[in-house]
């Protein structure tokens, strides 16, 4: 996990806006697992997209992966693309209003994650 942590701060710190702060930066994979949980269970959402987030929590839980933790750097970068995906999937069918609603963390951090997860559809 700390493998996994220090792997999506990476990407993160690289696709930052400039007044993201160190501090703010290492809350953000707690902050993320927080967002995906609080949509999850936000009843407003499409069924389609709660059952999307549960079934990334599940997969960021369960020891297996699409390539093992074991692999240098890539073992755990298929994580953050998962991560990515899921998010913009989700951004994309519940709107970034969705997500600013569930959003935890700094307003600097939100910013890279509307980086991380693109644009919303139609934008």
């Amino acid at each position: 996990m700390l493998l996994l942590w220090g792997a999506l701060l990476l990407l993160l710190w690289w696709a930052r806006p400039g007044e993201l702060t160190l501090g703010e930066a290492l809350r953000l994979l707690p902050d993320l697992v927080r967002l995906v949980r609080r949509l999850a269970a936000d009843r407003a959402l499409p069924r389609g997209v709660r059952v999307r987030l549960w079934l990334l929590l599940g997969y960021l839980l369960l020891p297996v992966d699409l390539v093992p933790d074991v692999v240098p750097v890539l073992g755990y970068a298929d994580d953050v693309v998962v991560v990515a995906l899921a998010l913009r999937s989700v951004v994309r069918a519940a709107g970034d209003a969705a997500l600013v609603r569930a959003w935890p963390g700094s307003p600097a951090a939100l910013a890279v994650v509307r980086r991380l997860a693109g644009p919303p559809a139609g934008s």
